[in-house]
């Protein structure tokens, strides 16, 4: 796992993820009894099917995290992790 859960709305559109960090920065704060509204991150940086590797490398660096929901019609399809780029020889 990449230690990354999209949050889609009742219609099915990405709305926030839920990261590692996310957990983290709230477990001391009573985590078990808090909403994933007040855990989630709202507005995460996505890419598309279409978007360039360096793009969303760029992205990822720009941005100081480690993944990039892949969303088409803001629906999530995937995830590219920094991982994958390194993979491919990209990063």
């Amino acid at each position: 796992g990449f230690g990354c859960v999209a949050i889609t709305g009742t219609d099915g559109a990405l709305i926030g993820i839920i990261t590692d960090g996310d957990i983290r920065r709230h477990i001391a704060n009573d985590l078990l009894a808090m909403s994933v509204d007040q855990v989630m991150t709202k507005k995460p940086k996505t890419a598309t099917p279409d978007t360039l590797v360096a793009t969303a490398l760029q992205t990822i660096n720009a941005s100081a995290i480690t993944s990039l929901m892949v969303v088409e019609g803001g629906r999530p399809v995937g995830l590219v992790h920094l991982h994958d780029l390194l993979r491919i020889g990209a990063a």
